[in-house]
């Protein structure tokens, strides 16, 4: 039989598959395991949350629930019990497996399309501040189900280091003092998030010490009474009365249906023997990401200097990005993901992309798109059995909706902005709504976060950002300075810009491009625009396999730290 036989012939193809996978165990069968332990996270304090777990036995799972705990106490504005995210794992063994948690929070029971709109129009802050722009957390349920499921230690001994970090308290530093002046007026309109989060109405000074000790009260009661401690009982109670008297529609009813998902990650083969696994819709990332690589390894990108590379990937961005408008919740719509990684159709896409001229995005036959919130954190551990997670969790804006309930520390998210509200407008991140993406009860909003690996033979590398719309281009373009064979130290540092399809523009940090290479861009017909700051907070690693060694590397941006533990 011959190979074009062999490939055409689906049994074949998957038979072969299957084969190259035993070919490449047989290769590691006496390859080095982790050499040392490795995490990345966006604050100093959660990366030492998650050391100690794993010093007490706990292995990447454990140390995951005490990190994503950890970040909920310092990192009140990315992430929190009151929001949710999803963990990408790898289960060691030959070979490894894979899985998807999803901990997306869901629209209440009573919600539905028009939740948002009075007298016919959609009024914006209602899905922005307050407790009717708040859904269902989901990250309280991730971390029961991580330590159940996955991990050595009992849930309460993940939990201390954040409980200790509560009632103790932590300093506020320049990262929460930023993301605070973004949202202070919101935050100055509810008395208990001001009375947390606030100093008398302004903003805490650098250093000042934050302590929630009503936080570090709930924790204490997911850590003894699992999903019924924050689910059910008197916590749940105090959610729901909370979320009533101001306006919202929970019901106990949402709490106590609130369950994570387990879904098949994206899984994508890449050329050199290299496999993308990623995350599955609600997360559109994962799909604009396999995409943009698939498209890029028909183009000379690597080969290009650095106008042409950047014009390629910004037109493979701009293809990619306008597909997403067409996924939603797997549980609500049947989301053509097959179809948007087809080769023949990337083959189209990639063919479609003129080397001399930007492609304008009304050019391109719109479909339906989309919307996405920011402000999320991010963190990766690998253990010395193989064991590794990719996580990234969100609260939405800044500080979420800007609403705490009072006795249970719990901050709330904005995630119902996520939706599209008015499927004819735009979230507040410029990104257009969607029929795919439209509320309805018990609904998880679609999501740009993407936790996400690449393995082969050689390697495995973890990659993973917040930044909303954003978060798809921040990791491919880390992906791509692996792929380069970049020092590690580059992938999260490496000078980030956008494109989104619509507007039809690149958003670029301050310093990405030179005046020459702004003017070469333009002369391709692209538009661009400085985003004035920043952004982004990329966490990595990397495993080599052959010898052992470990790497990674906290983005300069934020705060956050890396560090590689010895087990001897």
């Amino acid at each position: 039989m011959s190979i074009g036989r062999l490939i055409g012939d689906r049994l074949c193809w998957r038979t072969l598959l299957g084969t190259l996978a035993l070919l490449c165990a047989l290769e590691l069968h006496a390859a080095a395991q982790p050499e040392r332990i490795a995490i990345a996270t966006a604050h100093p304090a959660a990366t030492v949350a998650g050391q100690e777990t794993l010093a007490l036995g706990g292995n990447a799972f454990d140390a995951a629930v005490a990190i994503s705990a950890a970040l909920a106490v310092v990192e009140p504005y990315g992430s929190g019990l009151g929001g949710g995210g999803f963990f990408l794992l790898r289960e060691a063994g030959e070979p490894a497996t894979y899985r998807f948690i999803d901990a997306r929070e869901r629209a209440p029971l009573a919600a539905h399309a028009d939740l948002y709109k009075v007298d016919g129009h959609v009024q914006k802050q209602l899905s922005l501040d307050g407790a009717l722009a708040a859904a269902i957390p989901g990250l309280p349920a991730a971390l029961v189900e991580l330590a159940e499921r996955f991990g050595r230690l009992p849930l309460r001994d993940s939990l201390a280091p954040a409980i200790r970090l509560a009632r103790s308290g932590v300093s506020i530093d320049r990262i929460y003092r930023e993301r605070a002046g973004w949202r202070i007026e919101a935050m100055r309109n509810d008395a208990e998030t001001a009375r947390l989060f606030l100093a008398n109405g302004e903003i805490p000074e650098e250093f000042a010490l934050l302590r929630q000790p009503e936080l570090a009260a709930t924790l204490e009661q997911l850590g003894s009474k699992g999903h019924q401690g924050f689910y059910a009982g008197a916590v749940a109670e105090k959610l729901v009365s909370a979320v009533q008297a101001a306006g919202g529609i929970w019901s106990q009813k949402d709490l106590t249906d609130y369950r994570v998902v387990e879904r098949q990650p994206l899984r994508v083969r890449l050329s050199g023997g290299r496999e993308l696994i990623s995350a599955p819709a609600p997360s559109a990332g994962g799909i604009a990401i396999a995409q943009s690589l698939l498209m890029l390894q028909q183009l000379p990108w690597q080969k290009a200097d650095s106008v042409q590379r950047s014009h390629l990937i910004v037109e493979t961005l701009r293809r990619a990005y306008r597909d997403r408008g067409l996924l939603g919740d797997p549980d609500f719509v049947s989301n053509p993901t097959r179809q948007l990684l087809a080769a023949d159709y990337l083959k189209h896409l990639a063919s479609s992309i003129d080397p001399l001229r930007a492609t304008p995005s009304d050019s391109l036959a719109p479909s339906k798109a989309w919307q996405e919130g920011d402000h999320t954190t991010h963190f990766t551990v690998l253990d010395t059995e193989g064991n590794a997670v990719a996580a990234t969790l969100s609260v939405n804006l800044p500080f979420g909706a800007a609403f705490t309930v009072a006795g249970t520390g719990v901050l709330l998210n904005n995630e119902m902005d996520d939706f599209a509200a008015d499927v004819q407008g735009a979230n507040a991140y410029g990104l257009s709504g969607s029929q795919a993406n439209s509320i309805a009860a018990g609904k998880r909003p679609l999501s740009s976060m993407s936790p996400s690996f690449i393995e082969s033979c050689e390697d495995f590398a973890s990659f993973g950002t917040p930044g909303g719309s954003r978060i798809p281009s921040m990791v491919l373009l880390a992906m791509l300075e692996y792929l380069d064979k970049q020092p590690i130290e580059r992938w999260p540092s490496v000078d980030r810009y956008h494109h989104q399809y619509r507007p039809d523009l690149i958003e670029h940090e301050p310093n990405t491009f030179n005046a020459a290479e702004i003017s070469a861009l333009e002369a391709l017909g692209h538009q661009l625009k400085s985003t004035g700051r920043q952004y982004g907070n990329q966490q990595v690693l990397l495993w080599h396999k052959q010898n052992g060694k470990v790497e990674a590397a906290s983005d300069p941006r934020g705060i956050g730290t890396s560090t590689l533990i010895n087990t001897n």
